[in-house]
């Protein structure tokens, strides 16, 4: 027996961060549809403005959005929409976060400074986040507190230390995204 299309409860969550941090890498690991990229060849437009030094084998960007589904059961969908990470492209995320009930903050921290953004974005919105640090090179050499303590991150907020690629890993940080929302929505009302 399926569900009415009217009992499904639809959750819009936002996977955001800097340029290259893995935002589109999340999407297509969680999706249980081939997702919706927008990602645009590289080109020497974007010398001096994208930086990828830190992720020389990225050759293409996100220029709008992804958007992936997870059905969670019967009753309960999640549609995911990854953000550019690019100032030039910031314009977009009131629309994109409309309706949305928290963020995934996705983190590299080898360059900490691209997500700052993010955070603030959120914070600013009081909108529930969490921060994913995805695993590259040179991440496990810090810890959660040091994590929060260099990132200012509220007490409540969530540190989750992820791999993009890794479906089960994916998993775990929209759960800890759920519970830390329903946590917030639970202390306002």
């Amino acid at each position: 027996m399926h569900a009415d299309s009217t009992d499904l409860i639809p959750l819009k969550v936002l996977i955001a961060g800097g340029f290259g941090v893995g935002k589109t890498t999340l999407v297509r690991s969680l999706s249980e549809i081939p997702p919706l990229l927008t990602e645009q060849e590289m080109t020497t437009a974007s010398v001096g403005v994208d930086d990828p030094g830190l992720v020389p084998d990225k050759t293409t960007t996100t220029v709008a959005m992804d958007f992936g589904r997870i059905t969670v059961d019967g009753s309960l969908i999640l549609y995911l929409f990854g953000t550019p990470g690019q100032a030039r492209f910031w314009f977009m995320w009131d629309e994109l976060a409309r309706g949305s009930v928290g963020a995934v903050v996705l983190v590299d921290l080898r360059r900490v400074d691209d997500c700052f953004p993010a955070i603030d974005y959120f914070e600013n919105r009081r909108l529930p986040f969490v921060v994913a640090v995805n695993r590259f090179p040179g991440s496990d050499e810090y810890d959660s507190e040091a994590v929060c303590e260099a990132l200012a991150l509220p007490d409540d907020c969530p540190v989750v230390w992820m791999d993009a690629r890794d479906i089960g890993s994916s998993q775990e940080t929209l759960i800890r995204l759920v519970e830390h929302a329903l946590s917030r929505t639970a202390v306002t009302t």
